[in-house]
């Protein structure tokens, strides 16, 4: 099913779950309304909560919005129109434009099933082949741009001196089997499902970007939305932290919605929940300052987030990295906090 179907769906599903005795719910009183932003991705937990009704058990009915691309995404946002956005390196490109925004919790790292996937006849066999390719992928703006910037330094060569090719991973495919593309990062589920055709996964990020890849999909809230909406965040959080217990559980709860929500086969969900869940990103992790998931300290979303302003500076993304201050200012643990002191 695609996004754009699934908006329809989960329309309808709001309005059945809502009617649904499902746990105990909140007051109607009580209930939040929100606009709910959200780009097309492996965002399990998002699914599986709205598919349990866990939005309606604690008192929120959002509104969801799909969007293709960053770019309308951020005008949304910039606009007032949407109070929530669960998306990837997006949030970079809101900091940069000074919307106020802040850090919610991770969804997940999709740099953990992004990678490198070269055409099977192309030669390209290691990251050091990539000085080979006539024409190489990746979308401008994106995680996809920086794994390549940093895949070819490994390959012992710059970034520009690579015939680069602005394209998205849905349309590698063809882009292969008509020889205009040796190759091209993808994130999941594309990453995946190119190799499982027979194209030659090279490598994924964590073997060449540093820190181990630097692709954080995480979920944020508008200053005005917090404010206008001041439960909106714990509860939040509350959904999230149910929906990787429920997952935790019973795992097939996320192939399953990973499979509908994006239209793929069910071998291809499978294998794109065991990358991204390999190293679950837990309520606990979000205030371990050693995690990936961290939401305090140097490391974890921070130092992710500061990468990817820096390396966007270098490709000329953007004409100036986003400053520490900046960063720190828009990464909120509280509302975290809270939830595992009250848990």
């Amino acid at each position: 099913m695609t996004m754009r179907a699934w908006i329809g769906v989960a329309a309808i599903a709001a309005t059945l779950t809502g009617m649904m005795a499902f746990g105990a719910r909140a007051d109607e009183k009580d209930v939040i309304e929100f606009n709910y932003g959200i780009p097309t991705g492996a965002y399990a937990q998002l699914y599986v909560a709205e598919d349990q009704g866990l939005f309606a058990k604690h008192g929120l009915k959002p509104k969801f919005f799909s969007f293709q691309s960053g770019a309308p995404l951020l005008a949304g946002l910039k606009s007032g129109s949407l109070d929530v956005i669960t998306t990837g390196l997006a949030s970079v490109f809101a900091l940069g434009q000074g919307i106020p925004v802040k850090y919610l919790f991770y969804m997940g790292d999709a740099s953990q099933a992004e990678a490198l996937i070269a055409r099977r006849d192309s030669g390209i066999k290691t990251v050091k082949d990539l000085v080979k390719a006539k024409q190489v992928g990746a979308a401008v703006g994106t995680c996809a741009q920086i794994s390549l910037y940093w895949a070819a330094k490994a390959a012992g060569t710059d970034y520009n001196s690579l015939k680069t090719v602005n394209i998205a991973p849905p349309l590698y495919r063809n882009a292969f089997l008509g020889g205009s593309l040796d190759a091209g990062v993808a994130w999941g589920p594309y990453s995946l499902q190119l190799a499982s055709v027979g194209e030659h996964l090279v490598g994924y990020d964590a073997e060449w970007v540093p820190g181990g890849g630097t692709c954080p999909e995480t979920t944020l809230i508008a200053n005005a939305a917090m404010k206008d909406k001041p439960k909106l965040a714990e509860r939040l959080v509350k959904v999230q932290a149910e929906a990787l217990e429920l997952i935790a559980k019973n795992p097939q709860l996320a192939v399953d919605a990973l499979a509908k929500r994006l239209g793929i086969p069910p071998d291809i969900a499978k294998l794109t929940f065991e990358r991204y869940f390999k190293d679950a990103p837990t309520m606990e992790k979000h205030l371990d300052p050693k995690s990936r998931y961290a939401l305090v300290g140097d490391g974890g979303l921070f130092a992710q987030l500061k990468l990817a302003s820096e390396t966007y500076v270098a490709l000329g993304v953007l004409k100036e990295p986003i400053s520490d201050a900046t960063l720190r200012d828009a990464i909120d643990p509280q509302f975290v906090k809270a939830y595992l002191e009250k848990r």
